[in-house]
């Protein structure tokens, strides 16, 4: 399978999953569930079969996708900006976090911390790497580094979504280390 046809139909199944199900008529359960069948019978544009979702699922290397038991449900693992629920419990962070960023976004960010603006949480990771990574998509890197621990003492609660991106409401000024 050609790598720019699996980009391709990722995303676009993150488009649909996390931003506009309305796009292909898709409708998601109130957990993000879609059936699978309904999004290769919806969509047009790509010649989609289950064996192809399912492969693009297994080969994403951030693992933004996760299946049902049965394979017949796919959901976004985070990143949405529509209203669903997860379903993930409040865990316990290591105590730092690390978010990247573009170097042009670090005036705004002194000023007003993490915001989640249309997305339902603020991301984070565990690893300096994944966060270097993250702003280099938007201009020149920059990690900043979040304490967690302060945050928790304070009554913030953190969620582990299940590719393991920490998600959080927001980061105050005060927590961020620049």
């Amino acid at each position: 399978m050609n790598e720019k046809h699996i980009i391709k139909i990722s995303k676009f199944l993150s488009l649909i999953l996390r931003h506009n199900p309305q796009k292909i008529n898709l409708t998601l359960d109130a957990n993000g569930w879609a059936n699978i069948d309904d999004i290769i019978a919806n969509t047009k544009h790509l010649t989609l079969t289950k064996e192809l979702i399912l492969l693009v699922v297994e080969n994403n290397d951030k693992k933004r996708f996760a299946l049902n038991d049965d394979h017949t449900k796919i959901r976004a693992s985070q990143g949405h900006s529509i209203a669903i629920e997860l379903g993930l419990a409040a865990k316990e962070p290591p105590e730092i976090l690390y978010h990247g960023t573009a170097e042009r976004f670090v005036d705004s960010i002194k000023q007003q911390g993490l915001i989640k603006k249309n997305r339902q949480h603020v991301h984070l990771s565990s690893d300096k790497n994944t966060a270097i990574n993250v702003g280099q998509r938007y201009g020149k890197p920059r990690v900043l580094v979040i304490n967690t621990k302060a945050m928790r003492l304070d009554g913030i609660e953190f969620y582990l979504s299940e590719n393991n991106v920490w998600l959080v409401d927001s980061v105050a000024v005060k927590y961020i280390s620049f």
